[in-house]
C-alpha cells in the first residue's frame, strides 16, 4: 500500500476532530486510500501553528480544509 495521502491534524478530546476522523475515514474506504492522524498536542510548532483551527486535513502535503471536513470536497482532491 502506498504512503497515506491525507493527513488529519488534531487533539485528543476535539468533538470537531472526531467528526472529520468520521468523514475520513469513510471516505478512504470508499476510494481505497489511506490517512494518518497527527495530534498537535506531541509538538509544540504544530501546537502554535494549528492550535485555534483544528481539526486541519492536508491532502498530498496540502492544507485542504480546518474546522470541517466535506465529504464531496474531500473526494473531489483525491479524485484530482
Amino acid at each position: 500500500m502506498s504512503a497515506p495521502r491525507i493527513t488529519l491534524y488534531g487533539r485528543t478530546g476535539c468533538h470537531l476532530c472526531e467528526e472529520a476522523r468520521t468523514v475520513i475515514v469513510a471516505v478512504c474506504a470508499e476510494l481505497g486510500e489511506s490517512f494518518t492522524e497527527v495530534d498537535i498536542d506531541t509538538d509544540p510548532a504544530l501546537q502554535q501553528r494549528f492550535s485555534d483551527e483544528v481539526p486541519v486535513t492536508f491532502v498530498d502535503g496540502r492544507q485542504h480544509d480546518f474546522w470541517r471536513v466535506d465529504p464531496q470536497r474531500l473526494r473531489s482532491a483525491l479524485r484530482a
